[in-house]
């Protein structure tokens, strides 16, 4: 277990600790410098969330993938994505914690107990990516890497090549099919964490005065 899997693992013990037994973790939220760091903390772990996804997910990626040869994207994404699921899976739990320390479920109101199931499900999708589709995805990717450099594609940009061979290939075929359905599943928990982080946005920025 590396040094970020462990760092991950005790933010999200902490995190539930917070959410459950806040006042057992770090007291009542009574002073004004305890509350001044909890907001602070929650800014930032929620600002550098926000930022990492809508930029690997909207424009990093879309960019290396139109630029890059295939292989080598795919590659390049298998040593990113986990690093990116890593950090975003960090931030989203320390943002539970603050929030939790700041609106504890017993007294919070609705609005703030739905911003906390915002949060909490951006913090389940991002596990989700980073301990059981992201590494489903990066086998099958390895796996089809193998079957295309047999069949002497995969150096090129786009997917012309790939689709082509496919309407001969059942093998190929059948693993693009595969890869597909998993990188899929990837794909639709990391937008669902972006649509939570989004709604908490929105009510963020209906607390601010400018």
């Amino acid at each position: 277990m590396g040094w970020a899997t462990r760092f991950l693992a005790a933010v999200c013990f902490f995190a539930a600790g917070v959410l459950f037994v806040p006042e057992a973790i770090l007291g009542s939220p009574s002073g004004a410098g305890a509350v001044t760091a909890a907001k602070l903390a929650h800014l930032l772990s929620f600002s550098t969330s926000w930022g990492a996804a809508l930029w690997a997910t909207f424009i990093g990626g879309i960019i290396m993938f139109k630029n890059l040869p295939r292989h080598m994207f795919g590659n390049l994404q298998s040593k990113m994505f986990p690093a990116y699921f890593t950090l975003i899976s960090a931030c989203a739990a320390l943002s539970v914690a603050a929030f939790a320390y700041l609106h504890p479920w017993k007294t919070a109101s609705t609005v703030e107990r739905y911003q906390l199931g915002f949060l909490l499900s951006a913090l389940g999708c991002n596990l989700s990516n980073l301990l059981v589709f992201t590494p489903m995805t990066i086998e099958m990717m390895k796996k089809r890497h193998k079957i295309e450099r047999d069949l002497s594609i995969g150096e090129e940009v786009g997917w012309s090549k790939n689709q082509q061979v496919a309407k001969s290939n059942p093998t190929l075929k059948a693993m693009n099919r595969k890869f597909g359905m998993i990188h899929g599943l990837s794909s639709l928990a990391n937008i669902m964490s972006f649509g939570s982080l989004a709604m908490h946005s929105w009510y963020l920025a209906s607390k601010i005065e400018l």
